[in-house]
């Protein structure tokens, strides 16, 4: 018979085993399907290309690789611009509204996306943004956290804590135009909260310029 020592040892020793497999998995993962994708983009578009090769006065294998650079230069250019369009308002509105109708009913499209937004780090986790809003359109602000940006509709889910007690305020599901993004650390929002009201000035440091945002 084990001694019990040894089976809580053993138990342990599995479970470290096991965990440290899994968080392996959990880094290795996400990189090795990003890479796979880039490589399938890279290589469609040198196969889009590959009729042109005869047009560059090179050795057959530095034709090759010349349109295999051409090819990653055109795919990371094609990200520069998608980018670019996903940074502004309404382009950003119409790539959601895209992936929501067209992407999401796609096999294994979510899965894909959540691992490569939270690899690299495109996903925010509760409570790490900080915002103001008016839900009642009264023209007082309140200090609130986003729980969940991907309610869709155009709609964002904000916890409204209230002090000096945290734990206890209300959730709002709020317009994204009737959201006003914060850039300050949570943990000093917090502190305001807590402390009725007391350093809220930390909330309004980059309004100047921006007071419109509600109208």
């Amino acid at each position: 018979m084990v001694p019990k020592r040894w089976s809580v040892f053993l138990r342990r020793l599995r479970r470290f085993f096991l965990t440290s497999v899994i968080g392996g998995m959990v880094v290795v993962l996400p990189i090795t399907i990003f890479i796979t994708l880039l490589r399938f983009v890279v290589n469609f578009t040198a196969g889009i290309l590959a009729p042109l090769r005869p047009l560059f006065p090179f050795s057959e294998d530095i034709g090759e690789g010349f349109i295999n650079l051409l090819s990653f230069a055109i795919v990371i250019t094609l990200f520069f611009m998608i980018g670019l369009v996903v940074r502004t308002q309404y382009g950003n509105k119409a790539i959601n509204r895209f992936e929501e109708r067209w992407l999401m009913q796609l096999p294994f499209y979510p899965v894909l996306r959540e691992t490569v937004r939270q690899f690299f780090g495109g996903k925010k986790t509760p409570f790490s943004q900080v915002v103001l809003c008016d839900p009642y359109n009264s023209g007082a602000l309140m200090t609130g956290f986003v729980t969940d940006d991907e309610v869709g509709h155009g709609y964002l889910t904000i916890f409204v804590p209230t002090g000096p007690n945290p734990t206890n305020g209300f959730i709002f599901h709020m317009p994204e135009e009737k959201v006003y993004f914060v850039d300050t650390r949570s943990e000093d929002a917090m502190r305001t909260i807590i402390g009725v009201g007391t350093g809220s000035r930390i909330l309004f440091e980059d309004w100047k310029g921006r007071a419109d945002t509600f109208q």
